[in-house]
């Protein structure tokens, strides 16, 4: 029997109030859920994944959602028995995996810096454009110097230096990595995210939106997905197939010695939206094999950050031929993983 003859399908709508039972009646083992933007969602869907004894996965970004998960799922998978991960994603599965590979065995981190660099290309869609949009201009706590601090989404757009990409305009963007960080690697003093749209016209549209929306001039700002998204597509022929991301840290390595770091990734031929995947890919095929010989795993809810090591992540950067470049950008060394 091929693998396609042993595949089964159905469709499931994710609000529908029998959803435990619909995949029970599927014998659903595990339930990866890539349904997003996971902005405005709540937990019915892990719930029911919990009620009909499945395992979980999702590919969540959205701050709240991530960063409240355990909290709210916790005592339904232990009940259960199984396993819940969410953030199973670019961020924080990936960014994580990354920071703590630059960071192995240094004594301190001052600053963790990173950005997403999307191509004009890339897929995208009215949901998908409504989240971004929800966020544009809102308040949003980031932890610098030392100290939470409101910054507005969008804002404050900054020039980023990538390896194998030109430089571009990129701007705060609220993820979970901005309120987990901080808690995670003690003594970071500064955490940023932003994000760098290929076209600098429509970088420069979003921040102009997020200051109309800081001075009360535009209350819904999500309201213009449509247009945007009809914009974005007359936009595509100025912009490329070639996408990455960069992290960069500083601090204090293991000999005491002032370091900074960056690991880039670019990814051609449209092949970035395959990135935020990898990791709900890499955790699943741990859980089959964990379930195959019968290993006991610690039930509950967690969050995917440091679950996985960098390393893991190179059969599948290989496999859309991404490049990944490690840069000791204090001693001007560029290294390969």
């Amino acid at each position: 029997m091929s693998n396609r003859e042993k595949c089964r399908y159905a469709r499931l709508d994710i609000t529908r109030p029998d959803l435990a039972d619909c995949l029970r009646e599927l014998g659903a083992a595990l339930v990866i859920h890539t349904a997003g933007p996971f902005q405005q969602q709540g937990y019915g869907v892990p719930l029911a994944v919990a009620e009909a004894g499945a395992h979980y996965i999702d590919l969540a970004d959205g701050r709240r959602f991530v960063c409240d998960f355990a909290v709210a799922v916790d005592d339904a998978f232990r009940r259960q028995r199984r396993v819940a991960i969410t953030g199973a994603s670019t961020v924080p599965a990936l960014s994580s995996a990354v920071v703590n590979h630059l960071t192995e065995g240094w004594q301190r981190i001052d600053r963790i810096d990173f950005c997403i660099a999307p191509v004009q290309t890339a897929p995208r869609g009215v949901a998908t454009l409504a989240a971004v949009l929800d966020y544009c201009g809102a308040p949003v706590q980031v932890w610098e110097n030392g100290a939470w601090v409101e910054r507005r989404c969008w804002s404050r757009p900054e020039q980023v230096r990538f390896l194998r990409l030109r430089p571009r305009i990129g701007a705060l963007c609220d993820i979970p990595d901005l309120e987990l960080f901080p808690q995670h690697y003690r003594g970071v003093h500064t955490v940023m995210f932003r994000a760098a749209l290929e076209i600098g016209m429509t970088q420069r549209a979003l921040s102009a939106v997020a200051t109309c929306r800081q001075l009360g001039l535009i209350r819904r700002p999500d309201r213009f997905a449509r247009l945007f998204n009809r914009t974005a597509g007359l936009l595509d022929r100025f912009g490329s197939a070639l996408g990455g991301m960069v992290v960069r840290v500083t601090g204090t390595d293991a000999n005491g010695i002032d370091a900074q770091r960056a690991w880039h990734i670019a990814a051609d031929n449209d092949h970035g939206p395959e990135i935020p995947c990898m990791a709900a890919i890499l955790l699943a095929r741990r859980l089959a094999r964990r379930l195959a010989r019968e290993e006991s795993m610690e039930s509950g809810a967690r969050t995917a950050m440091g679950l996985l090591a960098l390393p893991e992540f190179v059969s599948e950067f290989n496999r859309w031929k991404m490049v990944t470049d490690i840069v000791d950008e204090a001693g001007s060394r560029q290294m390969h993983i």
